[in-house]
């Protein structure tokens, strides 16, 4: 997907707010004047697949929050939480050059005070996949979500269809907790060569970005095969896990599931979310295509 991210600076300049209490006076000023809030929650090191999340959020609501946290409880022990890029300046610049109105960036110990205990979990969903690969994950994700939906405050949400599970975790969580969120999915923004955009993607050299394109080359060739009838869903799987592991990726999962809620499919499925999650270097990539026959 191409977005059209770039738009001119808002008439009133971007607010950067650091507490909790600040954001809340600022919300509700805007909410006294009848206006509505779209948040989009980020890591930081933005790139255009945040800012077209961005530019969909300005189309959404009257107000536009972006957060950035790295957030600490979704990475398992051994992971890269301390090494993951940070790069504040560059972010902000490029979120008020977007026209956002304001820059959430809580400490972790606002967003976790001292003695915190309490975790939110999505059962099922969470376990498989990447949450079986990285245990705990999805239960960061969603504390950390639910969290910053309780301070926040918005009307809708919008999360990257790159992270297919994680999006299906936060729509399950808003919903099973009656949450007054719209989440809103926008499609992966792509390189020219199909990798999707990633803050990992950092991680890589030249010809490791290069090399990663074979990823979207992987998927394409699973979905043309259900295209093509075949329902052998354990041997697409295995062929495109061999392709990889081949071109010298280390391959978590290459899995087929219902797109809805990440269960295998039956014979006569026809919306399917095709999954992939494979280390190169130092980058751990995901990426998926949806499908609907």
């Amino acid at each position: 997907m191409k977005c059209n991210h770039l738009t001119l600076p808002s008439a009133q300049s971007m607010q950067i707010i650091k507490s909790i209490s600040s954001l809340r006076e600022t919300v509700r000023h805007w909410r006294v004047s009848g206006e509505t809030i779209a948040f989009v929650p980020t890591m930081g090191n933005l790139h255009d697949g945040h800012l077209c999340l961005v530019n969909n959020a300005k189309k959404s609501a009257d107000r536009v929050v972006v957060s950035i946290f790295v957030n600490p409880t979704q990475f398992s022990p051994g992971e890269d939480f301390g090494a993951y890029p940070r790069t504040p300046e560059n972010d902000t610049a490029k979120l008020e050059m977007a026209g956002v109105d304001g820059l959430f960036m809580p400490s972790v110990e606002a967003v976790y005070p001292e003695g915190s205990s309490t975790f939110v979990e999505v059962p099922g969903i969470s376990d498989v996949l990447c949450g079986k690969f990285r245990p705990g994950h999805f239960r960061g994700v969603a504390t950390v979500v639910c969290k910053l939906f309780n301070m926040v405050q918005p009307d809708v949400a919008l999360f990257g269809e790159k992270d297919w599970q994680q999006l299906t975790v936060i729509r399950r969580m808003t919903e099973d907790l009656n949450m007054p969120v719209q989440i809103i999915g926008v499609p992966t923004v792509r390189e020219p060569s199909g990798l999707a955009m990633s803050s990992r993607n950092a991680y890589m050299s030249a010809e490791e970005t290069r090399q990663a394109a074979i990823i979207y080359q992987s998927l394409l060739s699973a979905e043309s095969a259900l295209q093509a009838g075949n329902r052998d869903y354990t041997a697409i799987e295995q062929t495109q896990t061999e392709k990889l592991s081949g071109e010298g990726f280390r391959v978590d999962y290459f899995a087929i599931r219902r797109a809805n809620d990440l269960s295998e499919p039956a014979s006569d499925e026809r919306n399917f979310v095709i999954l992939v999650a494979a280390k190169l270097g130092r980058a751990r990539l995901i990426d998926n295509i949806r499908l609907n026959l």
